[in-house]
């Protein structure tokens, strides 16, 4: 499971236009911790997600990656 992309906690940070740092003092981590988060170095655990979900605003499945692979849209001919 090395090296694959597990959580979108820093494409939700950019998207609201917040940092790191700020998301650190906000749930209170150590900045270090939060930006392995963002880098995927390290995973945070679910009740931290739950956390940081509720501090953002948004769904907890927002900070998450799809375990299903991204399929494009599904073209059905019909006939008449």
């Amino acid at each position: 499971m090395a090296n694959k992309d597990l959580n979108r906690l820093k494409l939700v940070l950019v998207k609201q236009k917040r940092t790191a740092k700020w998301l650190a003092a906000e749930i209170g981590k150590d900045p270090a911790t939060v930006s392995k988060w963002c880098t995927n170095t390290a995973q945070p655990s679910i009740e931290t997600l739950s956390i940081i979900a509720e501090k953002l605003d948004v769904d907890i499945r927002e900070l998450l990656q799809s375990s299903k692979a991204e399929r494009g849209p599904i073209y059905i001919r019909v006939e008449q």
